[in-house]
C-alpha cells in the first residue's frame, strides 16, 4: 500500500499520463480525475508533464505510444458498459510502468484478473457485481489505494482527492497547493479514509455480526472496548470474531480497532485545533508516547509532524 514508488515518475521529462475515458465525460469520477491533472500540467508546463486522453478504442489501437502512468476511468453507474475490446485495453494498461483504474474501471480490471493480490479500492456499490475472479483482489473500504505500481480509486468525489494525492506525491506539495487553490479545495482526504457505507454494502446481509462489531468500534473511539466486550455485545465468541475479521478484513479485531482510532486522530489533527494531547485522549490513548509511536508506525510520521504539515499547507494557500 506504499506510495514510495511513485516519486520516481518525477524524473521522467516529460512525464506522460494517459487517462482512458471509458464512460461519459460529464461524470464526477471523470472530471474529478482529469481536471486536477490537467491543471497540474498547465502549471508545470509541457516539458515536465503531459496529460493525454483516449477512448478505449484509440488506446487499444495505439501500440506505438508510451505512457508512464495509465488510468482506466468510468463512473460506477456505467459498470455494465465494459468496452468490447477490453482484453486489448488491459494488455495495453499492463505495458505501462504504473497503471490502474477509477470507478467502474476498477471492477473491470479486477474481473480481468489484473489486480490479483493487490489492495484495491472498489466502489462500494459495485461489490455485489464483482464476480468470483474479482474476489482475488484485496478489496478495501478506502477511498483509493496505491499498492506499489497499481493504483485504484472508488471514483465520485474521491477522484479529486486521488488526483491531488498523485500530484503531491509526484511533484510535491507546492504544486498540489496551487491546484487546490484554483479548485477551491480546502482539504485532501487521505487514502485510508473510508467509503462510509462500503462495509454495510459488502457484508451487511451476509455478515451482520462483522458489521455490528465494526459499528461498535466506531461508536466507542474515546473509550475503546476490549475484544472480549465487542464479541459479547455482537453475540459471538472471541474466536469467531477474530475469524470473521481475518477472513473478510484481513486483520485482527484489535489491529483494525487501533487503525480506526488512529485514522480518526489523523482526521482531527488535520481538521481541528485540538491539541495533540487532546486528540490522543479523544481517540482512546491515555499515554502520549503510545499515541505517538502507534501513529508513526501506521502513517510514517508523528502527530506533531502531521499537525505541522497542515499548518504548512495552510500557509501555502
Amino acid at each position: 500500500m506504499s506510495q514510495a514508488e511513485l516519486p520516481v515518475l518525477a524524473q521522467e521529462r516529460p512525464l506522460r499520463i494517459l487517462l482512458v475515458n471509458a464512460g461519459e465525460p460529464d461524470t464526477m469520477s471523470w472530471s474529478g480525475l482529469a481536471q486536477p491533472l490537467r491543471l497540474a500540467a498547465k502549471i508545470l508546463g509541457p516539458e515536465r508533464l503531459h496529460v493525454d486522453v483516449r477512448s478505449p478504442d484509440k488506446f487499444a489501437g495505439d501500440s506505438q505510444r508510451h505512457w508512464h502512468l495509465v488510468l482506466l476511468a468510468a463512473d460506477e453507474a456505467q459498470s455494465g458498459l465494459k468496452p468490447a475490446n477490453f482484453r486489448a485495453v488491459v494488455e495495453r494498461c499492463r505495458a505501462a510502468p504504473f497503471w490502474g483504474g477509477v470507478g467502474a474501471g476498477v471492477l473491470w480490471l479486477a474481473e480481468a484478473g489484473a489486480l490479483n493480490g493487490v489492495r484495491t479500492a472498489l466502489p462500494w456499490s459495485l461489490y455485489a457485481d464483482a464476480d468470483s475472479r474479482a474476489d482475488q483482489a484485496v478489496f478495501t473500504p478506502h477511498l483509493y489505494e496505491i499498492d506499489g505500481a497499481r493504483l485504484t480509486c472508488c471514483g465520485g468525489a474521491a477522484s479529486v482527492d486521488f488526483a491531488l494525492t498523485l500530484i503531491e506525491t509526484i511533484f510535491g506539495s507546492t504544486v498540489q497547493a496551487q491546484v487546490k487553490e484554483i479548485l477551491c479545495v480546502d482539504r485532501v482526504r487521505g487514502r485510508e479514509e473510508r467509503q462510509r457505507v462500503a462495509l454495510q454494502a459488502r457484508f451487511g446481509t451476509l455478515q451482520p455480526k462483522l458489521t455490528e462489531a465494526v459499528t461498535l468500534m466506531e461508536a466507542n473511539i474515546e473509550e475503546p472496548l476490549s475484544t472480549d466486550e465487542i464479541a459479547q455485545l455482537a453475540g459471538v465468541s472471541r474466536r469467531q470474531l477474530e475469524r470473521l475479521f481475518k477472513q473478510y478484513l484481513g486483520s485482527l479485531p484489535s489491529r483494525y480497532y487501533l487503525e480506526l482510532r488512529l485514522k480518526r486522530a489523523r482526521q482531527l489533527l488535520l481538521d481541528t485545533n485540538y491539541s495533540i494531547v487532546q486528540v490522543g485522549l479523544m481517540c482512546g490513548f491515555s499515554s502520549g508516547s503510545h499515541f505517538s509511536t502507534a501513529f508513526g508506525a501506521l502513517f510514517g510520521n508523528t502527530p506533531r509532524e502531521e499537525r505541522q504539515r497542515r499548518l504548512a499547507d495552510s500557509a501555502n494557500k
